[in-house]
């Protein structure tokens, strides 16, 4: 089953797997999320669903249920 996935601000679309990684999505997607200990520790890569749910992208996967799936970006400075 795939999904529509948008990245804001970068105003981005594309079509994931149910169940791919979220980075996966994002690189094939050309849409850049920093990263730091790929475990989900640091949080370098967490960004935010538009329920207000902030996630890592490091250790999360496309979720089956509502398409889109809208994700806003956002930079951390200390990163």
């Amino acid at each position: 089953m795939t999904i529509s996935v948008h990245f804001s601000p970068d105003n981005v679309t594309i079509e994931a797997e149910v169940g791919e990684p979220l980075l996966e999505v994002a690189k094939r997607a050309g849409v850049f999320i920093p990263t730091g200990c790929l475990m989900g520790s640091c949080h370098a890569c967490e960004v935010e669903l538009e329920n207000g749910d902030l996630i890592c992208a490091c250790i999360s996967a496309v979720p089956a249920g509502k398409s889109p799936l809208k994700i806003d970006l956002y930079a951390d400075d200390n990163w």
